[in-house]
């Protein structure tokens, strides 16, 4: 388990790059799939519950 933790790969920027291009490929997948829409619209509800005008 120690040579996992000090191994150079884990020491180095790539499994952060890796993660973000997986994390962007994701955010396009849905909103390709019209997402977007849905999230969006769920956050002004929940907003105009916050605020009371809802």
């Amino acid at each position: 388990m120690d040579k996992l933790k000090t191994s150079k790969i884990w020491n180095s920027k790539w499994p952060a790059l890796i993660l973000m291009l997986v994390g962007a490929c994701f955010m396009g997948y849905g909103i390709f799939r019209g997402e977007l829409a849905v999230v969006f619209t769920k956050a002004i509800n929940i907003c105009m519950e916050c605020v009371g005008i809802g």
